[in-house]
């Protein structure tokens, strides 16, 4: 099962799962996304009703949680939930969420939950998306990630959208097709002929159960070549970039007939880093060069994330005093001579007895 919560979650979702549970404060953004089976409008105590989002405010997401809190924290277990940091639907239920996760207690390998999170370009989107980004990654992330009861978490990133001018929904497929190679690991082992090592269901479950960030790639694999060049050279620009990797997987599949040792230069890459991988050798006859998926799981703290958004945040603080300043119309400063002021109003004056400038001189005034 899918869950997508927000604007950006809900099309998410349904890209991935057509069934895709659908979560919102706005039945009017509910309406919006084709697709999906059940819809949960969460509760807003607001002026305006259900027709208005959060309007970029975690507050109104995290108060609205409260209204579907049991039916989430149900739908979420051993699934997959979508989100993103940067809007107030999305943020705020998804950190009560994390939060509750972060207090629960004996979370079964089998209901760990997958959560693919959306991240802002803090180059082109605006301020407050950056600072929602910020307390997410901060608080309940940093939270739910220390209690180890979330499984994998991949972080996907709005930055080749806006550098490259892609599409909203041209971008979410390009996000979930990726996504998709990823998750067929399993299915393929099942579907090919197995030439070495093993990854089923039960093996892939247990590795996307596990609290950690999940970087993954794919790109056609040439045996004759350096593997950690190869992978510098396609990393996979939707996603942020990994930290050093604490666990991996990979699959390798091959044309019909192809060596199935060319596996051993990757193992040997991973051991340099001292990662032993969980893998598997596949013969696809539909393949003319081999294929190879690798995910990279890591632990890096989310605060060590932020580095770009508070620099950015900070950037964008500095703006906002500047055209602030810049409201202000400055009051030229004047400078004024006393006494040519004496002389002109001496001059405009019959009835003078005594010399004006003279007295201006003795009392200081000049």
């Amino acid at each position: 099962m899918t869950i997508g919560i927000g604007g950006a979650g809900c099309k998410l979702a349904v890209e991935l799962d057509n069934e895709a549970i659908l979560v919102n404060v706005s039945q009017v953004e509910l309406n919006k996304v084709q697709g999906g089976s059940e819809r949960i409008l969460a509760t807003v105590r607001a002026e305006h009703g259900q027709f208005r989002g959060s309007r970029k405010n975690p507050e109104i997401g995290h108060d609205a949680y409260e209204s579907i809190k049991r039916e989430l924290q149900a739908a979420i277990r051993g699934n997959k939930v979508f989100s993103s940091t940067g809007g107030g639907t999305g943020n705020g239920i998804t950190s009560g969420i994390l939060n509750d996760l972060a207090k629960a207690e004996n979370i079964s390998t089998s209901d760990k939950t997958f959560f693919g999170i959306v991240l802002p370009y803090a180059g082109l989107e605006s301020s407050e998306f950056v600072d929602n980004t910020i307390d997410f990654l901060t608080g309940p992330l940093t939270e739910a990630i220390d209690s180890g009861n979330t499984g994998n978490i991949v972080l996907f990133s709005n930055k080749e959208k806006f550098e490259k001018e892609i599409a909203e929904d041209v971008f979410n497929t390009m996000l979930i097709d990726s996504l998709k190679v990823f998750l067929a690991i399993p299915d393929k082992n099942e579907m090919y002929r197995l030439r070495d090592g093993h990854i089923d269901h039960e093996d892939f479950a247990l590795y996307i159960s596990k609290p950690y960030f999940n970087y993954f790639t794919s790109f056609d694999y040439e045996p004759s070549k350096d593997f950690e060049a190869q992978l510098d050279a396609n990393m996979n620009t939707l996603l942020l970039e990994p930290d050093n990797a604490i666990e991996a997987m990979f699959l390798l599949e091959i044309p019909q007939g192809g060596d199935p040792t060319i596996f051993y230069s990757v193992l040997r890459y991973f051991n340099s880093k001292d990662v032993t991988p969980i893998y598997s050798v596949i013969e696809n006859p539909s393949l003319k060069k081999p294929f190879i998926t690798v995910s990279l799981l890591y632990s890096r703290k989310p605060d060590e994330l932020l580095e770009d958004f508070n620099r950015i945040s900070e950037h964008h603080a500095q703006v906002k005093v500047k055209k602030s300043l810049d409201q202000y119309v400055p009051m030229p400063k004047l400078a004024v001579n006393m006494e040519d002021e004496a002389k002109k109003a001496v001059s405009k004056r019959t009835d003078v007895q005594e010399d004006v400038l003279a007295t201006l001189r003795r009392i200081g005034k000049l």
